[in-house]
């Protein structure tokens, strides 16, 4: 005998047992699982865009921050910019000036007591034209400082020795004589030269030196050619405003000197 299922088909159970709800199940899952992906996704960008946020705000901040830093230390850099100036001005004027104090000092200390000067000047380069200085040819070809000399000595040996003694002067590459003669025999005592003497006092003299026969004028020139002396130096440096002190006035570079002896 056949056995006979007397369930209902739509009360069965099992894997032979009809579907009452068809694929429904399965769409609403996949719908689901793409929802879950959607908020997944919208969550990681939200979470990247605060990130980026933050990471603004934090540089923002930084930036606020090295700004007020770098206010502060304005001062500071003022400062350095003041002294930089001030090095460049004391080098200015370290380079553009010949110490004739110190020469005129080692001058006077060398001279001997039989020879004397008319005429005396000193220029930092030979384009420096100065009132009454004596007029030197050989100056020209001396492109630094130098000293420019007339005076009188007893003797072509006086004037030898002279010579040698400005030599002897703490800085000096040569000296020139551009000229050392005696007044003719006949010749009458101011002679013939026609240079104007200077004495110490600033008065005029005679026109020449050479008042006996036996007195030697010489003229020459005391170079000082390994001592630095920059175009500028017959002007003043220009010192920046910020430093400069008021109603300063900066001395020429030029010096010039006379004296008279016997």
């Amino acid at each position: 005998m056949r056995p006979v299922n007397l369930i209902p088909p739509d009360e069965r159970r099992g894997d032979s047992a009809a579907m009452r709800t068809g694929a429904l199940p399965y769409v609403l899952i996949g719908g689901l699982a793409v929802a879950l992906l959607a908020v997944i996704g919208l969550a990681f960008t939200s979470k990247q865009i605060s990130d980026h946020k933050n990471e603004v705000a934090q540089l923002q901040q930084e930036d606020q921050q090295a700004t007020a830093r770098a206010q502060s230390l304005q001062a500071f850099t003022t400062f350095r910019t003041i002294q930089e100036s001030r090095e460049a001005t004391v080098s200015s004027l370290a380079q553009s000036r010949f110490d004739w104090q110190r020469v005129l000092n080692e001058l006077a200390r060398v001279i001997p007591s039989d020879v004397w000067l008319t005429q005396l000047a000193g220029t930092v380069n030979p384009g420096v034209q100065l009132n009454d200085a004596p007029d030197v040819g050989i100056r020209s070809g001396v492109p630094g400082p130098a000293l420019e000399m007339v005076g009188c000595a007893p003797s072509q040996d006086s004037v030898a020795g002279f010579v040698s003694d400005l030599e002897n002067i703490d800085g000096v590459t040569r000296v020139g004589v551009q000229s050392s003669e005696r007044p003719a025999d006949d010749a009458t005592t101011g002679g013939s030269s026609g240079t104007t003497a200077t004495s110490a006092s600033g008065s005029s003299g005679t026109t020449d030196c050479r008042t006996r026969d036996f007195i030697t004028k010489f003229e020459l020139v005391v170079a000082f050619d390994a001592v630095p002396a920059p175009g500028t130096a017959t002007s003043v440096p220009s010192v920046p405003s910020s430093v400069a002190p008021t109603g300063s006035q900066l001395a020429s570079d030029s010096t010039s000197a006379s004296s008279g002896g016997g």
